[in-house]
Formats: structure tokens, C-alpha cells, sequence
């Protein structure tokens, strides 16, 4: 373990996961909002010890830590005042470490965690209690992905009835998105259900499996949002589905997008390798070497991409969003980040919360558009009646 001796330095932030994809990425997130000092986490030294040595203040600290081990992840989370963690798979570890955060005093925020760590958190009593704070699914998908279409419902609308969103990327798949991506298929949701549902929607404002003649898969397709051609499904998630009640929707399509032919094709096996015995890890193994194929010659890109329908002024009229990043990672990473520094400036109720519920989108707007992550293509009522289709470059 290597720390740093200066005093005074409170509160500690602890990022687990901190060499990761996502973990280095919130580590200079969370250095741009002007936090320094931080207590660095991961199963490896030299990579935690790459990501300390990129601070310019000297200030970090490294220790090993794995989410698996009690010991070890107890000894990072003591003397936090919250705790990032970056690291999965998502969906065994559930809320281990939510769980050893709250026991050594500390906040917590996750970039996953989703419905399963919020059950189990809940069934041991509520953090409220103890004034303590959990912020979950504080990544990009969940996360940004509602907290985008609250702020665009804002731009520009009186009020929203119908979403349609567009959602994917051409990106390298890592361990934990691969791993738990094979777990989502049978956990991930509330009450032990999958993460989502294919070809689900919402119609007069609930849940509709099927959608009889209106929703479709299409393996070979054309949008606006993503260049080339891509494969379309539609998949309701419970969180798609608390966003529609949240925003009142009456109708909400969803669809996730799969640029790559690939994985593509591997998603389409996964159900049935899965039910006839063949081992998860070896299908997480073949799902990165797939996006890794795909990404072959090409720019890695991630798009989100939303319409609302609904009224301004009392008459129809519609409102656009498309993000372009070139890299989901650093979206989730931006959204953690954001919701420490929430948490931290007292921003955010003490209990257990989802990052889409307590996040201003304003902020993280803001703050994704000071940062250069990505591009913002607005469209109708959101762009504004002299400034249609209005892309900010290096914006959000």
C-alpha cells in the first residue's frame, strides 16, 4: 500500500476499480470537479499505481483492494467519506460493497448496482437511518439514459406523451460488461427478474410484452443517429419503464442498437448456449473477442439518441436529442463522478436512491458539455426556432 501523509485532506474519496475502463476514466472526472487526494482500489498495483501517477498534485493513494474479499475491502473502505465503485460483475456482487461502505461509515455511489443491490441494501434496513447515502445504477445505461430525456423534456415542450430512444455503440466490450451482460438474461431487474424485455413497450402508459404488429426486431437497418448499417431491438427495461411514469408518457419505444455484425450474431445464440449448459465464461470470452472484431478498422463511437412527443404553446410538436461519445466508459465514469461530488455537497437524501431520481440533468448536462465528451445534436422544439438541428461539436 502506498498513502499519502498530508492532513487535513478530508473527505476521502475511495474509487474502487480505479485502473478500469471506467475507474480511470472517473478518476479524472472526479480530478476535473477538483478532488484531489483520492484513495485509489483495484487488484493490481502497478495499474493503480499508472492512475496515481497521473495526478499532478502527488496527492492519491493506492491500495489493493477486491471486491470479493472481505478483509481487503474493508481495509479500503475505512476512513472514506464515500466510496465510487467501478467494478462488477454487476450482478453477483449485488451490494458488497454498498454494504461495506455503509459499515465503515461511508456514502456509497455505483455505476451499476441497479434494482438487486437496492433490494438487498433495503432488507438489511435503510441507510436513511444512519444518515447515510447509496447512489445506484449512476452510469450511462442506467443513468444518463433517463437522465437525458428529463432535461430534454424541458427544452423547449409544456408537456411529453410519447419517447421513442436509439441506443449502442461500435466499443470494446470489457470483463464486466461481458460478464454481466450474461447474467441480465436471467437478473438484473426487481423481485429476481431480467434486466429487460424484448419487443416489451409501453402503451396507455404500462407495460405491454409484445407489442402486437408495432414493434420489431430488424437485423439489417438504416438511423440517422449511427452511420452504416446497424441491427434494431426493441427492449424495455424496468427502468425505461419508471422513466415513461416519471415523465407521464403515454407510449415509449426502446431500441437498443448493435453496429457491429458480430455481436450481433452472438447476442442471437446467447439464449439457447445458455440454456443448453455452455459455460458464461467462455461465452464472455467470445463476446469480447466479437466487439473487438467488429471494432477492427473503425472509430469507436456510442450514440444515444432520443424524440419526444407532446405540446408547446398548445399545439403537437416535438423535441430531438442525439449524443455522439466516443466512448460509453466515460459517460458512466462522468455520471459517477457527478454523483459523488452530489453527494458530497449534501445534495443528495440520505437512504437509497437511483442516480436518474436525485441527479439535476441540468448539471450533468453542464458539466458534460464544460468536459468536451461528447457532441449534442438538438432538433425540433429543443433547438429553438432559429437554430434548428443545432450540433454543439465538443459539447456534451
Amino acid at each position: 500500500m502506498t498513502r499519502n501523509t498530508t492532513t487535513g485532506r478530508k473527505p476521502l474519496i475511495g474509487v474502487l476499480g480505479a485502473a478500469g475502463a471506467v475507474g480511470r476514466a472517473a478518476v479524472r472526472e472526479l480530478r476535473a470537479l477538483g478532488h484531489t487526494g483520492l484513495r485509489l482500489g483495484g487488484r493490481t498495483p502497478s495499474a493503480l499505481q499508472a492512475v496515481a501517477g497521473e495526478d499532478p498534485t502527488g496527492q492519491d493513494e493506492t491500495l489493493r483492494a477486491d471486491a470479493t474479499a472481505p478483509d481487503g475491502l474493508r481495509a479500503f473502505t475505512e476512513g472514506c467519506a464515500v466510496v465510487l465503485n467501478c467494478v462488477g460483475p454487476t450482478y453477483l456482487l449485488r451490494a458488497t460493497v454498498a454494504s461495506a461502505a455503509l459499515a465503515a461509515g461511508a456514502h456509497c455511489v455505483d455505476v451499476a448496482g441497479d434494482d438487486p443491490a437496492a433490494e438487498d441494501l433495503l432488507k438489511d434496513g435503510d441507510p436513511a437511518r444512519d444518515g447515510r447515502t447509496v447512489v445506484l445504477s449512476a452510469g450511462a445505461l442506467p443513468g444518463l439514459s433517463s437522465l437525458l430525456p428529463r432535461w430534454l423534456a424541458g427544452q423547449g415542450l409544456d408537456g411529453v406523451t410519447a419517447l421513442t430512444a436509439y441506443c449502442g455503440g461500435l466499443e470494446t466490450c470489457s470483463p464486466t460488461v461481458a460478464r454481466d451482460l450474461m447474467l441480465s438474461l436471467t437478473s438484473g431487474g426487481a423481485d429476481g427478474a431480467a434486466y429487460g424485455e424484448a419487443l416489451a413497450a409501453v402503451r396507455g402508459g404500462r407495460r405491454v410484452p409484445r407489442v402486437p404488429r408495432a414493434l420489431r426486431t430488424d437485423e439489417d437497418t438504416e438511423h440517422d443517429g449511427f452511420p452504416g448499417r446497424v441491427a434494431v431491438q426493441p427492449y424495455l427495461s424496468g427502468e425505461s419503464e419508471r422513466l415513461a411514469d416519471t415523465l407521464g408518457l403515454d407510449r415509449l419505444d426502446w431500441y437498443n442498437v448493435h453496429p457491429g455484425p458480430r455481436v450481433r450474431a452472438l447476442l442471437n445464440l446467447l439464449p439457447g448456449s445458455l440454456a443448453a449448459g455452455d459455460d458464461p465464461a467462455a461465452l464472455a470470452e467470445r463476446l469480447i473477442l466479437a466487439a473487438g472484431l467488429d471494432l477492427a478498422g473503425h472509430r469507436p463511437y456510442y450514440v444515444m439518441d432520443f424524440a419526444l412527443s407532446g405540446t408547446a404553446s398548445g399545439a403537437p410538436a416535438t423535441a430531438g436529442l442525439t449524443l455522439r461519445a466516443a466512448s460509453s466508459y466515460r459517460l458512466t465514469a462522468a455520471v459517477g463522478a457527478l454523483a459523488v461530488d452530489a453527494v458530497l455537497r449534501a445534495g443528495v437524501p440520505a437512504g437509497v436512491h437511483f442516480a436518474r431520481d436525485v441527479l439535476d440533468p441540468g448539471v450533468v448536462v453542464r458539466h458534460l458539455r464544460s468536459q468536451g465528451a461528447a457532441e449534442l445534436r438538438l432538433t425540433g422544439a429543443a433547438a429553438g426556432p432559429e437554430q434548428p438541428g443545432q450540433m454543439e461539436e465538443g459539447a456534451l
